[in-house]
């Protein structure tokens, strides 16, 4: 992230520690919708109902308490993304082999659209040396019949 925006503390806007929060007309009816962005991001993280104020017209204006709870709202929807992306990322398992070794394996699919590839890591479950690491291809099937062909260099 680049230097931090000025602060804003409106009714309907307020921008403060990297973070903004919007009021906006709810397009989908008469009401009002706020919307969080991370400063930085291209989109914003949360879009949700606004209250309105007492004259049944016009938002709630944002207040401390609201944009606080709106930066721990978005930021958690962030967290649950990042989390969400790494899983997918991210495949194990572990399986005993025609020796019977334990077998840990992980398949780590990196995360470049210009060079992409994941990294097979296998590793003895009980001494936990490395048996062996390499790269394949993102569309590499974690199988156990796959991790053998793998691991004698037939992958």
């Amino acid at each position: 992230m680049g230097e931090q925006e000025p602060e804003i503390l409106e009714p309907r806007l307020w921008r403060r520690d990297g973070w903004t929060a919007r009021v906006i007309k709810n397009e989908d009816d008469d009401g009002w919708a706020v919307e969080m962005s991370r400063q930085g991001d291209p989109e914003a993280a949360l879009v949700g109902p606004w209250t309105m104020g007492r004259d049944k017209k016009n938002p709630k204006p944002l207040d401390q308490s609201a944009f606080l709870v709106l930066v721990k709202t978005a930021s958690e929807v962030i967290r649950r993304h990042e989390q969400q992306a790494l899983a997918r990322r991210h495949k194990a398992l572990t399986y005993v082999n025609e020796d019977g070794r334990r077998i840990r394996v992980s398949l780590d699919i990196a995360a470049d659209e210009d060079d992409p590839h994941a990294v097979l890591s296998c590793i003895d479950d009980m001494t936990h040396e490395p048996i062996r690491t390499g790269r394949v291809s993102p569309a590499f099937r974690l199988t156990a019949a796959n991790v053998d062909l793998f691991l004698i260099g037939r992958e």
